[in-house]
C-alpha cells in the first residue's frame, strides 16, 4: 500500500485545514487508518484513528472537539478536518495504515506510512 498525504499549509490561529491521505495498491476497505504528528524536537504523537467501517474513531485529548477523522472508501481516501487550529498543532502530519479492523493508537501496529505534510499555525 502506498499513501500520499496532502493538504498541509500555513494558517492563522483559529483557522482550518483539511488533510487528505490517498491510498493505492491495497484493499482500502480492509485497512484501519491513523494520523500522527511530529513537531520539531518532539516525539511522534498519535492524533486520530478510524476503523475499517468508519464507525469507530479515536482522538488524542488535545484535539477532541476540534479535529475529525473520516474516510471515503469509494475514493480510497482518509481525511483529517482540523478546526480551531492552535500554534501547538504545528507539526508534520503523517497518515498511516494498519491491517486491523479497529481503531489503533500505538504506532507499532501501523505498517505503512505516508510521506508527511507540514502544518504550520501562526499566532
Amino acid at each position: 500500500v502506498q499513501l500520499q498525504a496532502s493538504g498541509g499549509g500555513l494558517v492563522q490561529t483559529g483557522g482550518s485545514l483539511r488533510l487528505s491521505c490517498r491510498a493505492s495498491g491495497g484493499t482500502f476497505s480492509r485497512l484501519g487508518f491513523g494520523w500522527f504528528r511530529q513537531a520539531p524536537g518532539k516525539e511522534r504523537e498519535f492524533v486520530a484513528s478510524i476503523s475499517w467501517s468508519g464507525g469507530s474513531t479515536k482522538y488524542v485529548d488535545s484535539v477532541k472537539g476540534r479535529f475529525t477523522i473520516s474516510r471515503d472508501n469509494a475514493r480510497n481516501t482518509v481525511y483529517l478536518q482540523m478546526n480551531s487550529l492552535k500554534p501547538d498543532d504545528t507539526a508534520v502530519y503523517y497518515c498511516a495504515a494498519a491491517p486491523v479492523p479497529q481503531t489503533v493508537v500505538d504506532a507499532k501496529y501501523y505498517d505503512c506510512w505516508g510521506q508527511g505534510t507540514q502544518v504550520t499555525v501562526s499566532s
